[in-house]
């Protein structure tokens, strides 16, 4: 069944044109209510009982919500075209065509994984976490750490332990925690309780970390780690929050997997050999380590912030929460609705779903609103929105992009991806927004791009990411051939010094994603651009340093073919004619060896060095001092011979 779009003016308050919005969007509209949240109230459960219909409305989402409950009916879905549109100045219906389209679009179920917290509590501290452990020891099972045995309550609803944290791993429902110089209480006896040895390596796990040390936090990104929670022992009002939070982690909870990891795409590394690391220098909560030739994610830990997945150059890691290509097809719904219904140069402000909404709701209310073409996407991930995102918006026809910052956004994957579509797309093609102020974000979205995107033909943004780029990239500059990049960029050619170069090809066999090859029938070095991840392997263990990394992109087909960067002659067997190596390697080894090293001294040692691998073998066993040969071989013994020795003895 198509659903059906339930419209309302919120009193009056914006123009609604539910013809011009059906024939865009393609969903049927109801008549332009007014009031539907109270005065229409009876016309709103009749929409709900007709079921399967959207309200665009968010603002009264609970209300509706509860309706639905009470007339026993499916939950409808919501799209908020009011504070994203129609509050704002222009025409609004192409924008409010678009926000439905996009929509109503099928989302995928993310993947999760079910944590399971019995409630062991370690909290850590003096006095603060002491009050903490008598509030919490009749919900939790309770272990305070003190650095002194001076401390020690003698309160036993929660047990106490003496000793320094060394460190602290996990998240919630999986802590594990190593002691230095930790000591036991041992009850009974009179006076002070006796402590038990001091031991040092000693691990222990928990579900919950209760931090009122006052000091530095044990774990990166502290506010992202599920399970750990921190305040400042002296401010009562955060110490209580902590509390009343620890006292509700206990049960099942549901942890996304926001992210997937495909080891065979990974080129961290080969055969012990550093290449890329650039998600684990960029993940803030540590959740990436060094797996060998590949990297390791530990799930629990993972916040989800997609800095990962944005600086991935072979898409190892891709955004799950949901796929990339989900949100590759929001974008190009938005344009491709909004040019369908009339609207012109469309601007897209990629925002979160908290600082960026509440941003955008403030500017509705009390300011101007939007601008008509200016089409708000929110995302889970803001710091995912990496330059392949950015370019997709271009290549399906908007003029800018634009990213609202929020307090809490993780800037390092952005920092290293927004001067790459820059440098793709344009300086001015991207803009930034680190502001908090209604009005002051109103003022520059009103200020329109003094160099707009312009794509004659808008594409349609399919594959991977390095695709996606290669697609938006051809469709922004159709006549030019090759563009240049910064630093570190994941596309470009590799430079090879010919005379340094030996054609040793150790770089393509290390090669993590295929871009360097080999020919089988002749010495020969062979490139493929449109492969290569810039990673610095090759460069890394070139043993003549001949390798050398070109950051650009090639936009004609000549990046999807091999080209020979480098070729000699191949050396032919003095002996059988076949084709063994290189002939100035070997020409070079005769000049160093023949006659001069031992092995080599004479003539016919000397002429193996031209010989293929059975030939040489050949040469070896046949020659006077060949290695192979032992002596007679003795007569196999018989048992005549045993006999006539008895008869000796």
């Amino acid at each position: 069944m198509t659903k059906k779009l339930v419209l309302c003016d919120c009193l009056g308050s914006q123009a609604v044109d539910a013809k011009r919005i059906s024939a865009a969007s393609g969903l049927s509209c109801s008549k332009v209510y007014t009031n539907l949240c109270v005065g229409e109230i009876e016309q709103t459960a009749t929409e709900i009982a007709g079921g399967d219909v959207i309200f665009a409305c968010q603002q009264e989402r609970q209300r509706f919500e509860q309706l639905a409950d009470e007339l026993d009916c499916d939950p409808p879905a919501f799209v908020d075209i009011r504070d994203r549109a129609g509050w704002g100045e222009g025409s609004p219906t192409a924008k409010m065509s678009a926000l439905v389209a996009e929509a109503v679009l099928p989302a995928p179920l993310g993947k999760s994984v079910d944590v399971i917290s019995n409630g062991t509590c370690l909290i850590i501290g003096g006095e603060a976490a002491i009050r903490a452990a008598s509030d919490l020891c009749d919900t939790l099972a309770v272990t305070v750490l003190l650095s002194s045995g001076e401390d020690i309550p003698t309160d036993r609803r929660f047990d106490c332990i003496i000793g320094h944290l060394r460190n602290l791993s996990g998240a919630l429902g999986g802590f594990s925690a190593k002691f230095d110089k930790l000591q036991q209480v041992i009850p009974g006896g009179r006076g002070a309780f006796l402590l038990s040895e001091a031991q040092n390596g000693a691990v222990s796990e928990c579900d919950i970390v209760l931090d009122f040390s006052g000091g530095d936090p044990l774990v990166p990104a502290p506010e992202k780690r599920e399970g750990y929670l921190r305040a400042d022992p002296s401010h009562a009002p955060s110490v209580a929050k902590a509390v009343l939070t620890a006292s509700q982690l206990v049960g099942t909870f549901e942890k996304p997997l926001y992210v997937n990891l495909q080891e065979s795409l990974c080129a961290h590394s080969r055969a012990e050999q550093p290449a890329c690391s650039n998600c684990i220098n960029i993940c803030p909560t540590g959740a990436i380590t060094s797996a060998g030739e590949h990297v390791a994610i530990d799930p629990m830990v993972c916040a989800g912030c997609g800095s990962c997945a944005a600086v991935c150059p072979s898409g190892a890691i891709s955004y799950d929460a949901p796929p990339v290509d989900t949100l590759f097809r929001r974008i190009t719904t938005l344009a491709s609705t909004y040019r369908k219904a009339g609207g012109d140069a469309p601007r897209l402000l990629v925002h979160d779903a908290t600082h960026g909404r509440e941003m955008i709701s403030l500017l509705a209310r009390f300011g101007r609103g939007l601008p008509d073409n200016v089409i708000p996407l929110e995302v889970e991930a803001l710091a995912g929105f990496g330059h392949a995102e950015a370019l997709s918006a271009f290549a399906s026809g908007f003029v800018e992009v634009l990213i609202l910052l929020s307090p809490k956004t993780e800037r390092d994957g952005l920092n290293r991806e927004i001067p790459l579509a820059r440098a793709i797309a344009g300086e001015d093609a991207l803009t930034v927004i680190d502001l908090a102020d209604p009005e002051q974000l109103g003022e520059l979205l009103y200020d329109p791009p003094t160099q707009p995107v312009h794509v004659t033909e808008p594409v349609l943004p399919i594959g991977s990411r390095r695709q996606v780029t290669r697609l938006a990239a051809k469709a922004l500059y159709p006549d030019t051939d090759t563009l240049t990049l910064p630093k570190d960029a994941p596309y470009g050619a590799v430079v090879v010094d010919t005379e340094a170069c030996t054609l040793c090809l150790s770089c393509v066999s290390l090669c993590p994603s295929g871009a360097l090859g080999d020919n089988a029938d002749k010495p020969q070095l062979r490139f493929q651009e449109d492969a290569c991840l810039q990673c610095g392997l090759c460069s890394n263990i070139c043993p003549e340093n001949a390798i050398t990394l070109k950051p650009q992109l090639t936009l004609t087909d000549d990046a999807l073919a091999q080209t020979v960067l480098h070729e000699e002659e191949p050396a032919a067997c003095i002996e059988c004619g076949a084709l063994f190596g290189v002939q100035s390697t070997v020409d070079k080894i005769m000049d160093k060896l023949a006659g001069t090293h031992s092995m080599f001294a004479s003539s016919e040692a000397a002429k193996m060095i031209q010989m293929c691998d059975n030939c040489r073998v050949q040469a070896q066993f046949h020659s006077t001092d060949n290695p192979f040969q032992g002596g007679e071989r003795p007569r196999v013994r018989t048992s005549e011979d045993y006999f006539s020795k008895r008869k000796d003895h």
